[in-house]
C-alpha cells in the first residue's frame, strides 16, 4: 500500500526536526477540531504567551481565550498549563529534546501517565518533531485500516496503533501516515469516493461496497 499510494500522491519528505514541546502542545491543540481551528489556536496562543515560562504561570482562564478558535478551549487550557508545569519538574526544563533520545515504549510509558497525553500526541511527536519510524493514528488513519482489511473493521484508535506497527515497512512510516491522512481527507472520506481510489484493488471496502450496499460517493 505504501508503493500504491507513492505512485499516486508522491512520496513525503520529513520536514523536521521540530520542536518537541511545541508539537506535543500542538497535538493537545488539534484534540476533537480541525487543523485549521488548530492553527488558529496555536498562533493565539503564542501571541499571548512567547514563552513556556509565561504559559506555567498564567491563569487557565486566560490561556482558554488565547486558543478559543481551537475548541473544548477550558479543557485544554487545563490540561497544556499542567503539561508545561509537568514538563518543568520532570525535565528541569522547558524542553522536551530528551523524548527524541528515548526509547519509543519508555516514550510511550511516561508520557501516556499525564492527564490529556495519548498514544496517538506521543507518536505524532516522535514522528512530526524527531523524524522516529513510528506510525501514529488519527481518525483518517484508523478509518482507512479498518476499511482497506489492515485491521478489524471496528478497532479503536489505540488498538489499531499497536496493531499497524509492525506490519508497516521499515523506514515508511512518514510515507504512509502522510498519504494516509491525505487519501481520507481527498478521497476516503466517511462516503468514500472508491471509484478514484488508488487502493481500490487491494480495499475490502471497495471490493464489497457494491453487493453488500455499502454507501459511496
Amino acid at each position: 500500500m505504501v508503493e500504491l499510494l507513492e505512485a499516486h500522491y508522491g512520496e513525503p519528505q520529513w520536514e523536521g526536526p521540530l520542536d518537541p514541546l511545541d508539537s506535543m502542545v500542538t497535538a493537545i491543540l488539534s484534540q476533537s477540531t480541525s487543523d485549521t481551528n488548530r492553527d488558529m489556536a496555536w498562533r493565539g496562543l503564542r501571541k499571548r504567551f512567547p514563552s513556556w515560562r509565561q504559559v506555567a504561570e498564567a491563569d487557565p482562564r486566560d490561556i482558554a481565550a488565547a486558543i478559543r478558535p481551537g475548541g473544548l478551549a477550558n479543557q485544554k487550557s487545563r490540561r497544556i498549563r499542567d503539561f508545561v508545569l509537568w514538563v518543568k519538574e520532570r525535565f528541569g526544563e522547558y524542553s522536551l529534546d530528551r523524548i527524541c533520545t528515548m526509547n519509543e515504549q519508555e516514550a510511550y510509558a511516561l508520557f501516556c501517565g499525564v492527564e490529556g497525553i495519548g498514544v496517538k500526541t506521543v507518536a505524532v511527536t516522535l514522528l512530526f518533531a524527531c523524524g522516529r519510524d513510528v506510525f501514529p493514528v488519527d481518525t483518517h488513519v484508523n478509518r482507512i485500516s479498518c476499511r482497506v482489511g489492515l485491521v478489524a473493521a471496528n478497532s479503536p484508535p489505540h488498538k489499531t496503533h499497536a496493531r499497524m506497527q509492525p506490519h508497516v515497512p521499515p523506514g515508511r512510516c512518514y510515507s504512509l501516515h502522510v498519504n494516509f491522512i491525505r487519501l481520507g481527507r481527498e478521497i476516503c472520506r466517511r462516503v468514500p469516493r472508491c471509484h478514484v481510489c488508488p487502493l481500490c484493488t487491494a480495499c475490502d471496502y471497495s471490493r464489497t461496497a457494491e453487493r453488500q450496499g455499502l454507501p459511496v460517493a
